[in-house]
């Protein structure tokens, strides 16, 4: 259900033509100029869903192949820990969901920055890493513009937990995409049509990388996180994968996974394995930990006009 008010800038009639989208059984539009104010604008539109329930109570659960997967892969709150055992493992699981004809879309721009080196060399074409190479010289010139530094990206939260510059992180956060060919690099919230490895234009900020990816088609993530990130999504579910036992054991209700007891010897392949195993149990509807807390109303934030990092 799209409301609009009538004489805003961008009105439903140019969404629609703009995007080739028509109204039918699961999309409805109306303004509240042309419905006669809010109240009954409201009146319609609760109405208008309930016609369109019966539609929508008519789908029916099928089985999909784990090719259908299209993965945003994502870190927030990094510690010291994260390049050793959570995002190389989320890279052994990404290998086999690559193995398996799935997706999985690598972003965050500036936690890359640095070690984007190890991915153009992976580029399936010379067209592939030289686009990538425009976005970070593009960044490069972005951060100068708005009086920021690339190689000044570690948070707080990151030098607390032992990561002292922007190439620690970035070497960490690249491991997420495994070792697969890069097969594509999009723009932010470009529709992600490849499948393998690709990667995704997003600033670092975790809700609006997020964003980003999830308008590009993701329909489940991995969030692998030292600090302790809480972050939930309604559209995409969030399986949060703990850089170290403290944190996990710590934040239990809000970790799905450990990591940490890589550092007490699981091989990255069988924690690679675990951590596919359950994005196929996510997939199939068990419920994340964000998901049984509520979190993701309030995740949507697209990269709004001015300095986002």
């Amino acid at each position: 259900m799209m409301v609009g008010l009538g004489c805003e800038g961008f009105q439903i009639p140019r969404f629609k033509e703009a995007y080739k989208v028509e109204e039918g059984d699961t999309f409805r539009t109306m303004t509240i100029q042309e419905t006669g104010g809010t109240r009954k604008t409201v009146e319609k539109g609760v109405a208008t869903v309930r016609d369109m329930l019966a539609k929508v109570n008519d789908v029916k659960r099928e089985r999909c192949l784990a090719s259908d997967l299209v993965m945003a892969l994502q870190c927030g709150g990094s510690d010291g820990y994260s390049g050793i055992t959570a995002n190389p493992a989320l890279g052994a699981a990404v290998d086999i969901l690559v193995k398996h004809g799935g997706t999985a879309i690598l972003s965050e721009t500036p936690e890359i920055y640095g070690a984007e080196h190890l991915l153009t060399r992976r580029a399936a074409t010379k067209e592939v890493g030289e686009k990538l190479v425009s976005i970070i010289k593009w960044w490069e010139d972005y951060t100068r513009r708005n009086n920021m530094e690339m190689n000044n990206n570690p948070s707080p939260g990151n030098k607390l937990g032992g990561l002292t510059t922007i190439l620690e992180k970035s070497l960490g956060a690249a491991a997420k995409g495994g070792t697969t060919t890069l097969q594509a690099v999009y723009n932010y919230a470009e529709p992600v049509t490849a499948k393998g490895f690709v990667f995704m234009d997003t600033p670092g900020y975790d809700p609006v990388g997020a964003t980003g990816q999830v308008a590009g088609g993701a329909n489940i993530m991995c969030f692998t996180t030292g600090r302790g990130s809480a972050y939930g999504n309604k559209p995409c579910p969030s399986i949060k994968l703990a850089t170290n036992s403290v944190v996990y054991n710590n934040m239990i209700e809000d970790m799905d996974i450990n990591c940490g007891d890589v550092i007490e010897g699981v091989p990255l392949e069988e924690k690679g394995q675990q951590i596919f195993d359950m994005i196929l149990k996510t997939a199939s509807g068990q419920k994340t930990k964000s998901e049984a807390l509520g979190y993701g109303e309030n995740e949507y934030v697209p990269w709004y006009i001015g300095a986002v990092m």
